[in-house]
This record gives C-alpha cells, sequence and structure tokens, in this order.
C-alpha cells in the first residue's frame, strides 16, 4: 500500500469517526428519542437545529467521497478492516469528551484491533 493510499485510507476514517462523533453530539442533550406519529416532527425539528447534525452529515459526505479514491487504489479486502481504526478513534474521543466508559474490557478489545490493523497493513 502507498503512503498516499493510506493518507487516504486515515483520512476517510477519521472523516467517518468524527461524524459519528457529532452525530452523538447533536442528540446528547435530548436523551433518548422514542418516535411516534405525535413525536415524529418536534424531534426532526429540534434535531434540525442542531449544527453537530449538520457537521455530521458533511463530515460522512466527505467521508464517502475520499473513501471512494481510497478504493480506487487499495483493494477493498485490505480497506474496509481498516474501517475498525474508527472505533479505536471513537472510543477515546467519546471516552475523554462525552464521558462515555472505556472499561478494561474495551481497552482489550481496542488493543485487539490495533495488532489487527498492523498484522493487515504489512500484509
Amino acid at each position: 500500500m502507498t503512503p498516499q493510499a493510506f493518507g487516504l485510507i486515515i483520512t476517510g476514517v477519521l472523516l467517518n469517526a468524527f461524524a459519528q462523533l457529532a452525530l452523538k453530539a447533536s442528540v446528547r442533550d435530548m436523551g433518548e428519542i422514542h418516535m411516534s406519529a405525535a413525536t415524529a416532527m418536534p424531534v426532526a425539528m429540534r434535531l434540525a437545529s442542531e449544527p453537530w447534525l449538520w457537521l455530521g452529515l458533511v463530515l460522512y459526505g466527505i467521508s464517502v467521497i475520499v473513501w471512494i479514491l481510497a478504493l480506487s487504489r487499495v483493494d477493498v479486502s485490505i480497506a474496509y478492516p481498516m474501517l475498525s481504526i474508527g472505533y479505536v478513534v471513537n472510543a477515546v474521543i467519546a471516552w475523554a469528551w462525552l464521558g462515555e466508559v472505556l472499561s478494561m474490557t474495551r481497552m482489550l478489545g481496542i488493543g485487539v484491533i490495533i495488532v489487527g490493523v498492523v498484522i493487515l497493513a504489512r500484509g
């Protein structure tokens, strides 16, 4: 894998991860959302007014473009598993920024993911 291809993959993964974090931030103050005919419009209006939602959607859109560029250079069997790096990024930032739990089990899983990505990138 060339450095340029790897850079595209990492950029796509990070954009996707930050999009997910922005979407989570958009609903952070709303609590659990329950959709019904009576609540659909108020929930939609509240979400539509959230800047984090729009940032997340824009980041997702950009990540798709970057991902297509990456897939044009790398086999999907190599690129797709690299998306697991996004889990590592999300878990750490969600812990630091959103106060989510980062248990020993999760940290062990993150370690396994990192080892797997390193093995995959070298193969």
